[in-house]
């Protein structure tokens, strides 16, 4: 039985306000791929190609500004697919748009092959990720709880189940 029919219900989401730039003119809003996923793809809105060299990086527009509501970021993450096939990434994955960011919104890619990587208008170029998040208020005390683990880490559970 496939997803395509089933629809998330109305409590997961969130109305994100959008607006669209001049050099984004034609090009369709980010939008999920299929019917449970996650992130949505954003769009290079360049009328110039970017010729990423081996080990290049450029800030790629997307042409869009957004509103996010108090309480809500949004990540931007890499796309697999091009992580894969071609070795171009977000270089700060996942970068964190905050609810109070009103400028456009771009994406960092950077190319990890040894070959030159062309980003041309209406890419799909990386995914973004709505996602609630908590501000944190520090209680300082003298000594934490103990764990099992204790101050384990980088690798201390190692690689095998």
């Amino acid at each position: 039985m496939g997803t395509a029919n089933v629809k998330v219900p109305m409590s997961n989401s969130v109305t994100v306000e959008v607006k669209r730039l001049p050099h984004a003119a034609g090009l369709p809003l980010p939008d999920y791929a299929t019917a449970w996923a996650a992130g949505m793809d954003l769009l290079a809105a360049i009328d110039t190609e970017i010729v990423l060299p081996p080990l290049g990086r450029a800030i790629v527009p997307t042409g869009l500004q957004i509103a996010l509501p108090p309480g809500f970021e949004a990540q931007v993450r890499p796309r697999s697919g091009l992580a894969a096939k071609n070795g171009v990434t977000v270089a700060n994955a996942p970068g964190t748009i905050d609810a109070d960011y009103r400028g456009e919104v771009g994406v960092i890619l950077i190319n990890l092959s040894g070959e030159p990587f062309t980003v041309s208008r209406g890419m799909r170029i990386a995914q973004m990720v709505i996602a609630r998040h908590l501000q944190a208020q520090w209680r300082e005390v003298e000594s934490l709880s103990e764990t099992a683990r204790g101050a384990g880490g980088f690798g201390s559970t190692g690689t095998r189940g």
